[in-house]
């Protein structure tokens, strides 16, 4: 088996899984976000009175934070009255951050675990090693009555990336030039694992956002294979709890292995409205910036601004532009305050807002005007989805954006960076 495959069947205490099969699996986690008011509504539905297993659960007021509205303030007071009620000892509130980082701060989420959230990157867990998939209010509430979901076991796709990953280049770049050659489409109802040579050179923060991406190719989960140092890292976050790395046994039958060169590849961009219309950020016609956005559970974590202060250290935003800068959680704000690095991306022009998803979802903190361009290293670019439905988005990496924000304009962030001796 696999060793997504194992997750399952250890979860639903079955000696064998295979692709195909439907399973009852015992959750190790599952996580309602303040968008989902409605798993609270439907668990009361349901006849639920008592959540079987309150340990197990987590909320998170992270889309909303802080509150913008009346009603998302309404809606996050019902969940915090909810958590208490029910004894769920697990609630980050909008001081804390985004969900995926968060659970990985708090050593909540371990190689195994079979995670559960209503929000669609908790594919994003697969660089712990663990099984991740996002899922809507209802499968949700019924996880609080019953501790279990219904799965279908994926079939497995391999995506092998070899090659020394150039300067100026993220795992940004990376997923983008995948999505670019597999489309949208290209993993529907399946899982991924990524493999190969550049896989391992990446630190854990830009492995999560290979996985992140897993789903924008329609994956249900992915998965790396931890690496010692991630294992260990790993064991002092939790080193109450005893865990293994699942194994995928010797001679496993991918259903497909899709391999990819990206040796000296070139910082990429997805142009709009879709995040599989991918090319080189060279070859993208002059393109005017209005806005910048660097954050999300995409692109908001230390390394992700470390990258942006190397770029705009010295130097400003431009006056055409504003950057929009959201650390992915309240621990990796203060690191990078200890760093400096705040200091240095604040003078530079930046807009520093609370930890949390901000305009990714397009509610607030930066959300888009009709006739606007931004360049994000969010997630998705859908007509919409960071505020004016005729506002255009280009997904691209920390250094790319840093880069367009000196130029005011999508820059290609390796003339900012020739001469530097290390990697991104």
């Amino acid at each position: 088996m696999h060793a997504l495959e194992k997750i399952l069947a250890a979860a639903s205490d079955r000696s064998s899984v295979s692709p195909g099969e439907i399973v009852n699996a015992k959750v190790s986690m599952a996580g309602v976000n303040d968008l989902y008011l409605q798993v609270i509504k439907s668990f009361r539905a349901m006849g639920g009175s008592r959540v079987r297993e309150p340990s197990r659960v987590v909320f998170f007021l992270d889309h909303y934070a802080p509150a913008p509205t009346i009603q998302s303030a309404a809606n996050q007071k019902v969940m915090r009255e909810f958590a208490r009620e029910q004894g769920i000892p697990h609630l980050f509130d909008i001081n804390t951050g985004v969900c995926h980082q968060v659970l990985l701060e708090a050593g909540l989420i371990l190689p195994g675990d079979l995670l559960v959230i209503t929000d669609s990157h908790t594919t994003t867990h697969g660089a712990l090693g663990a099984y991740g998939t996002g899922v809507g209010a209802t499968d949700l509430a019924s996880i609080l009555v019953s501790g279990e979901i219904w799965l279908r076991c994926p079939e497995i796709v391999r995506i092998d990336l070899e090659g020394c990953v150039s300067p100026g280049t993220m795992a940004k770049d990376l997923v983008l030039y995948v999505l670019g050659r597999v489309g949208a489409d290209g993993a529907i109802n399946q899982a991924i694992e990524y493999t190969g040579s550049a896989v391992e050179q990446l630190p854990l923060e830009e492995r999560m956002v290979l996985c992140n991406m897993a789903v924008e190719m329609g994956a249900e989960t992915s998965y790396i294979v931890p690496s010692p140092e991630i294992i260990a890292y790993l064991r002092r976050l939790a080193p109450s709890r005893e865990f293994q790395v699942p194994e995928t046994s010797p001679g496993y039958q991918y259903a497909e292995v899709k391999w990819f060169s990206v040796a000296g590849l070139e910082p990429q961009v997805a142009v709009p409205h879709s995040v599989d219309t991918v090319m080189p950020v060279a070859g993208v016609p002059d393109t005017p910036v209005d806005q910048g956005f660097i954050g999300t559970c995409t692109g908001g974590r230390l390394h992700d601004l470390e990258v942006a202060a190397r770029i705009l250290r010295g130097r400003q935003v431009s006056p055409r532009c504003r950057l929009v800068l959201i650390p992915a959680s309240s621990r990796v704000m203060l690191e990078a305050v200890k760093c400096g690095i705040l200091q240095d991306l604040l003078t530079a022009g930046a807009t520093i807002s609370t930890p949390g998803c901000g305009p990714c979802l397009g509610a607030h903190q930066g959300v888009l005007a009709p006739g606007e361009t931004c360049v994000s290293t969010s997630s998705r670019n859908f007509p919409g989805r960071m505020g004016s439905t005729e506002a255009a988005i280009y997904l691209a990496s920390p250094a790319t954006v840093a880069a367009s924000m000196v130029t005011g304009r999508l820059t290609d962030p390796r003339e900012f960076l020739f001469g530097t001796d290390a990697c991104l």
